[in-house]
């Protein structure tokens, strides 16, 4: 069992190999990968990211993108003018009221779906895609259902779900706690 360190440092050498990078020897699988980890390792595991990005600065041929669900949620309600008036509305009516309009407004999980649409937007061929943020959006946007669409639409690079809790191979478990529906065609990036 490797700590969160050693794992970390094994990113760098698997995502700078070209075969990773081509999604070669997956079987025709989409290289999908989750990184988990535990939860209270989440502020090393943000700093890494950083380090992985300027480790790679350099590199033509490896460019990583990151996605933080949480702030693509709020760029997209500020954009359309919501993001105040949800505020308001949570502030009157509670959190759980706010969880459905959101929901709506991002479009989340129909063939306009405006998470979707965004980071499919800005992925360019050679890139790796850093899927972040899990954590700071549930329950708005689950991590099955975010993998499940974004398979439809990207699938000639590398995407990295970093997952705050366990991946079992064929179960999520947020937080270590909390259930989320099977996905089975992702792959342990590092062994815990």
């Amino acid at each position: 069992m490797s700590n969160i360190y050693e794992r970390l440092d094994r990113i760098l050498s698997i995502i700078m190999d070209k075969r990773f990078r081509e999604n070669k020897g997956l079987g025709n699988e989409i290289g999908f990968y989750i990184f988990d980890y535990d939860p209270r390792d989440e502020m090393v595991v943000r700093e890494h990211m950083g380090f992985l990005k300027e480790k790679t600065s350099d590199h033509t041929s490896v460019k990583i993108k990151e996605f933080d669900l949480y702030e693509i949620m709020l760029e997209i309600l500020a954009g359309k003018g919501y993001l105040e008036k949800v505020f308001d509305m949570e502030e009157k009516k509670g959190t759980s009221q706010i969880l459905k309009p959101i929901k709506n407004t991002l479009r989340l999980t129909q063939e306009n779906d405006l998470v979707v649409a965004y980071i499919r937007e800005r992925v360019e061929d050679n890139d790796i895609v850093f899927l972040t943020g899990v954590g700071k959006i549930w329950p708005i946007i689950r991590s099955h259902t975010i993998l499940n669409v974004l398979h439809a639409v990207i699938d000639q690079v590398p995407l990295i779900m970093f997952y705050p809790g366990t991946y079992s191979g064929q179960e999520l478990h947020l937080f270590d706690d909390i259930s989320d529906q099977n996905y089975y065609r992702a792959f342990k990036l590092v062994e815990r």
